[in-house]
């Protein structure tokens, strides 16, 4: 189920919805021939009433006010914003958990709506960077924090339909910023992020390197002209990287690795650990069709890592048990998925995943943490970076257009995009750029 189809959870956003922003701000009569026409649109499915009730009824409360015609009077007297915005906040404040005084509250929740701003822009530097004019904020909505002011834009007429379909995005981003701020307060997971680097630090890498040493190298790859298939590869060092002039379908790669002890060998393994941003938490949940942050973002905690050989692979596994039983603690592989070994083919389960991805990928539960491990060979990593229908950048273009997030986010009778063909055309961007 796409955020597009009818039992979405996202059916406030969506421009094909019974709840789509119009022409002109909501001010007809309640027995006018558009209300009337709305209503039977509505009645369509009884799942759109429920949730319209619920709205109007969360929106009323919100706003203090009792009918959509106090709206357009509190729209107009604007001496009364500041005391509705104050009530609003205490609300936010008592709902997402967040302690403090009411200026504390007010800049958590500017937090949430500089992190639905990020969403935009990180779409925008990226997955829709050649439509970046296209998709770009309205000004007036982009230095609108407050909710209150955001949802009174939305039934002004005063604005442009655009810009009121962006006030309504931005707080439904916020709520969902809002969620995820919560859960990482219920999970304590900047300790968890600190604790985990520690001991990675403490027990897995080298004794012998200092914390955040890295060794240089470049692997040199050969690629089948017609995917980009890694065919071979090789380990050179920045001397030996010199001597080397790609050819069509060769790729100089940089990667600045550090290193493992298993007995008496040292084995070199590149390494990025991460934490989401909030952005990429709400990308997320829109993804998944979910609002909620415990059941959509499992993997809060990740770490990939890219060795020399299966083999190597292996011996990292092994030595990840063992570290973990010297830092005082069982761990735990969960949902463990292997398809380095050739001929054994990946089942993706996420929107726009290709069953040619190689990989190793598992969860593993120690110290009170729940960590997603994602282990490539140089030549399976090299693949996740370039070849066709595999390649991390097509994935991204792929899992958003398949599944709706960026039609939701910018529908196409807002933003003038053709979807279909802006999928097309951004695939054949990344792959431009994998090849030249």
């Amino acid at each position: 189920m796409t955020v597009l189809s009818s039992n979405s959870v996202f059916t406030s956003l969506q421009q094909a919805g019974p709840f789509a922003v119009s022409d002109n701000a909501f001010n007809a009569g309640r027995f006018s021939s558009s209300t009337r026409q709305w209503v039977k649109r509505l009645q369509q499915d009884p799942n759109n009433i429920a949730k319209y009730r619920a709205l109007r009824s969360q929106l009323f409360e919100f706003l203090g006010v009792d009918s959509l015609y106090q709206i357009q009077n509190l729209i107009a007297d604007s001496t009364l914003h500041q005391s509705r915005s104050e009530r609003a906040l205490r609300l936010l404040g008592n709902m997402f958990g967040i302690n403090g005084n009411l200026n504390e509250i007010k800049n958590r929740v500017e937090e949430y709506a500089r992190s639905a701003d990020a969403v935009v822009y990180s779409i925008k530097g990226k997955i829709l960077a050649p439509y970046a004019s296209y998709i770009e904020n309205t000004n007036e909505i982009e230095v609108t924090n407050n909710p209150v002011e955001l949802l009174l834009i939305m039934f002004n007429d005063d604005y442009h339909k655009k810009a009121r379909f962006e006030a309504r995005r931005k707080l439904i981003l916020m709520t969902l910023a809002g969620s995820i701020d919560q859960r990482e307060h219920e999970t304590d997971i900047e300790h968890k992020f600190s604790a985990f680097l520690a001991f990675l630090n403490g027990y897995v890498w080298s004794p012998n390197l200092k914390i955040g040493e890295l060794d240089s190298v470049f692997l040199y790859s050969k690629h089948r002209l017609d995917d980009y298939y890694c065919t071979n590869v090789s380990v050179l060092t920045p001397e030996q990287a010199k001597l080397i002039k790609p050819s069509k379908g060769e790729k100089l790669t940089l990667v600045k690795r550090r290193s493992f002890t298993l007995g008496k060998k040292h084995i070199p393994i590149y390494v990025s650990i991460r934490k989401k941003p909030p952005e990429a938490k709400v990308l997320k949940l829109l993804r998944k069709n979910q609002k909620n942050p415990a059941v959509a973002v499992d993997d809060e905690l990740g770490l990939m890592a890219v060795l020399d050989s299966v083999s190597d692979v292996k011996a990292f596994q092994q030595h990840l048990t063992r570290s973990a039983s010297k830092a005082n603690s069982l761990m735990v592989l969960e949902d463990i998925s292997d398809t380095l070994v050739e001929h054994t083919q990946y089942r993706g389960r996420a929107t726009g995943s290709s069953n040619k991805t190689a990989m190793m990928k598992f969860f593993a539960r120690l110290g009170g943490m729940r960590v997603e491990f994602i282990i490539h060979t140089n030549q399976t990593w090299l693949n996740y970076m370039y070849q066709q229908d595999v390649a991390h950048n097509e994935y991204e273009v792929k899992r958003m257009f398949d599944s709706g997030v960026i039609e939701l986010l910018f529908p196409m009778d807002v933003y003038h995009l053709e979807h279909s063909n802006t999928r097309t055309e951004m695939l054949q961007f990344f792959r431009k750029q994998i090849e030249s």
